[in-house]
């Protein structure tokens, strides 16, 4: 064997040590991390939507109240129509203001699940994207293409030991 071929025989066998390492690194490290990553989103958004469930249930419940509010409202206008106003328009204002609120908040709710659901959805792509170029990149590469990137990573290391 001529020191040419056992040069190229040792970068063969670095870079594949070198992707095993990388491999087992990110079965090791990263993808751990992904998976528990992506299961606090799934809680946090289950989370949220459970919030949300809630929040509607208080404006139902705040409906009601306005519904409650009004048959007061007749009632008192039955016996003095003054009074009856003042109370009517009293509890209205509040009613309306309670339910503005709970709007707002839902509302809130509703656009941080939506960021939650986009983060999601990009982990989702990057994991989808990951897999797609683990599958597809060992038909991609021959021979030929792999002496070109074992010499070109081995000349630019040379190139950056020596700078």
């Amino acid at each position: 064997m001529s020191l040419d071929q056992l040069a190229i025989v040792s970068q063969m066998v670095g870079a594949l040590i070198f992707l095993l390492v990388a491999l087992w690194g990110f079965n090791k490290w990263i993808k751990p991390a992904v998976t528990s990553y992506q299961a606090a989103q799934n809680d946090a958004l289950a989370e949220a939507e459970r919030h949300r469930e809630d929040m509607k249930k208080a404006a139902a419940d705040a409906r009601a109240e306005i519904e409650r509010a009004d048959e007061d409202a007749k009632a008192i206008r039955a016996s003095v129509d003054e009074v009856a106003a003042r109370e009517r328009a009293h509890a209205l204002e509040q009613a309306q203001a309670e339910a503005d609120r709970i709007l707002r908040n839902a509302d809130e709710e509703l656009e941080r699940a939506r960021l939650q659901a986009r983060d999601r959805l990009r982990i989702e792509f990057i994991e989808k994207a990951l897999a797609k170029a683990t599958s597809e990149a060992p038909g991609r590469i021959n021979a030929a293409t792999d002496n070109r990137l074992v010499e070109a990573t081995v000349t630019d290391l040379a190139a950056r030991k020596g700078a």
